[in-house]
């Protein structure tokens, strides 16, 4: 099965313009996820989708491959179907491009649980979470699975609800927002309407579990840190420090 991965690549994000051009360690944001995801050995090919020249022309200062896409689209995904529709694909795995601290395994173990079982239209990742602080945190979207590590539900909420109170033994998920699907599903995904618990915790994955399709969550030991803001910027920065110290 061909594999392509694809970084939706947005300059006017809403809560931190420009965001994917910061800088991280004399690079640009953009630079360091492209970098990661690189190393992945289960990517036939890897695109930056970019709806921004300034966007481009970085990507191509340090040799990456970037592709212009309309600035009309409401989500990372439509930019996905746009880049996909007219190549020969089996699986589209859409990469955050604020993910500076990616690790490319993460990758390889999306598109292998893809590879292993042609059942699985969608799959994603989970980290187990013990930080109470980071639990309670909307910022931060949880998920709950089933006993095959389907996804039963996301949310910005602590869930499951310990009614019982914190005993330890309750397991909390952190979802990491790395995707894959099989082009098929991708462009059945994209051409479904959002859906109303998708626009209620403003998450676009709800909208495939509202309408019967299944998500695969695969557990990973590496932890991201999505940059949504200044603040996520500088412990970005942080940790990229501390990582090579």
């Amino acid at each position: 099965m061909t594999s392509l991965g694809i970084i939706p690549a947005r300059y006017a994000a809403s809560r931190f313009e420009g965001k994917v051009l910061a800088n991280i360690g004399n690079k640009p944001m953009i630079q360091h996820v492209w970098e990661r995801a690189k190393k992945a050995r289960s990517l036939d090919d890897l695109i930056i989708a970019a709806d921004d020249d300034r966007i481009i022309k970085v990507v191509e200062g340090f040799g990456g491959k970037a592709v212009f896409t309309s600035k009309s689209h409401p989500s990372g995904t439509d930019r996905l179907r746009e880049i996909a529709n007219p190549l020969d694909v089996d699986i589209v795995v859409n990469i955050q491009a604020d993910e500076p601290l990616l690790n490319y395994s993460m990758i390889d173990s999306l598109v292998d649980t893809m590879c292993d079982d042609k059942d699985i239209v969608m799959a994603s990742l989970m980290k187990k979470m013990d930080n109470i602080e980071e639990i309670n945190n909307p910022n931060l979207v949880k998920v709950v699975v089933d006993k095959n590590n389907f996804a039963l539900y996301f949310s910005r909420s602590p869930i499951p609800f310990s009614r019982a109170g914190s005993d330890g033994k309750c397991r909390f998920y952190k979802h990491i927002g790395l995707y894959a699907y099989t082009k098929d599903f991708l462009f059945t995904f994209a051409n479904l309407p959002p859906s109303s618990l998708e626009k209620y915790e403003k998450l676009e994955q709800l909208r495939a579990l509202e309408n019967g399709y299944r998500i695969k969550m695969v557990e990973t030991k590496y932890d991201t840190i999505g940059v949504d803001t200044p603040e996520d910027l500088e412990r970005a920065r942080a940790t990229l420090c501390q990582n090579r110290g």
